[in-house]
């Protein structure tokens, strides 16, 4: 794989590292600035928001930049961003930070997949978004874990200034050995960009991702009353069990872009269907310590097996203008599944079933992700049958 390749992942180790690391910061950064802990949750959806309306707004506002030349600017926006977070001097400054930094995140997935794509020979597209992507699942697995401890032992300015070094690195990884464009990018009106948006298999696919990771953060937004209130372990005990869903994600990851460039709808529909099925099961496998383990790295093997193939599905169907706007509008359509799944697990947990039955619904919400696959997919055999067929001539 070309060192590019690397260099893009290593931006999105320092952008999904910023994504979450709040997680683990919430107690400390309420504390300091004597807000309440669900309004430091707070700083999580902002940030969410962020990606979704900035990714498609900044997309089409500099599509006539270089990609290099657009990426590294991305990095320096985050750089930025990160250290306004680090000397926040309130909540308000704190959050309008973040917001700013998110506004990199879905503009850097979205030109960043395009560019990995180009990297590579047409065979290995899939595996390409995949490499790029592990630099958010070791964010997940490395990156997040270190920045909750070093807010604990240093405090979490520390840690916001810490992710903001990630992003100088990044920056002079990128400018280094990320190829320029080998010629300028052919301008696009506006029409040109919005075009994408009259493609129903677009919508299909952004659906898609929607409704996936709806399922997949339905489950994942509560996996600590999950682990500690039905299953038993003990609070200490998450950490080290969501370090084993880290590692899932990288499995799934790496599989999920290889099988994607062979078959692509195929890999697509299996991904969707593994997901769900393990998150049905799991239900059952939270009365039992060990399973618990076992299906909590299941499910992260499972959810980001579906990422490259959504990502290259969206970008198969956006084809010529407008792919860079359908790009990034995926990568708005994860972050809105994530707060759709959370407030789905929410209304089950305080209106529903109950905490007990947030795999159930989670697995439903994949379901019907799966349900728009299919219809995605026969559209696709539609549009092959309705083709005119090709008469001889007569002799």
């Amino acid at each position: 794989m070309p060192i590019g390749l690397f260099a893009l992942t290593a931006g999105a180790f320092g952008i999904g590292t910023t994504e979450f690391v709040i997680m683990g910061l919430l107690l400390q950064v309420s504390a300091d600035l004597g807000v309440s802990v669900s309004m430091a949750g707070l700083l999580i959806s902002g940030y969410a928001l962020g990606v979704f309306a900035g990714a498609p707004l900044l997309t089409l506002t500099t599509g006539k930049l270089p990609r290099k030349t657009l990426l590294v600017a991305l990095m320096v926006i985050f750089t930025i961003g990160n250290m306004a977070c680090a000397i926040a001097p309130d909540y308000t400054t704190l959050m309008a930070a973040r917001v700013v930094t998110s506004l990199a995140h879905g503009t850097f997935f979205g030109v960043g997949s395009i560019v990995a794509t180009g990297l590579v020979a047409p065979d290995r597209k899939a595996s390409a978004i995949a490499i790029m992507f592990t630099g958010l699942t070791m964010a997940t697995l490395l990156g997040v874990p270190f920045g909750a401890w070093l807010g604990l032992e240093y405090g979490w300015r520390i840690t916001f200034w810490a992710v903001a070094l990630i992003g100088v690195a990044a920056t002079i990884v990128l400018a280094l050995f990320v190829p320029a464009d080998k010629a300028a990018p052919q301008p696009l009106s506006m029409r040109d960009e919005l075009s994408v948006l009259v493609k129903p298999q677009v919508w299909l696919g952004l659906l898609m991702t929607v409704l996936g990771f709806g399922g997949v953060f339905a489950v994942f937004t509560y996996i600590q009353p999950l682990l500690t209130q039905v299953t038993g372990f003990s609070d200490a005990a998450v950490s080290a069990i969501l370090l084993v869903f880290g590692g899932g994600l990288a499995v799934g990851n790496l599989l999920g872009g290889r099988l994607a460039d062979k078959w692509l709808m195929p890999t697509l529909l299996a991904t969707l269907v593994a997901l769900a099925l393990v998150e049905a099961l799991m239900g059952w496998a939270f009365q039992d310590k060990v399973m618990a383990v076992l299906f909590v790295g299941l499910m992260g093997v499972a959810a980001f097996a579906t990422v490259a193939p959504l990502q290259m599905r969206v970008l198969e169907k956006a084809e010529g203008a407008g792919q860079g706007l359908a790009s990034s509008l995926n990568i708005a359509a994860f972050n809105l599944g994530n707060a759709l799944g959370a407030w789905i697990g929410g209304l089950t947990i305080d209106h529903g079933p109950g905490l007990g039955a947030v795999t159930w619904v989670a697995a439903l919400v994949t379901l019907a992700g799966l349900g728009v696959a299919l219809a995605s997919r026969a559209l696709d055999r539609g549009a092959v049958t309705t083709r005119p067929a090709v008469v001889a001539p007569l002799h």
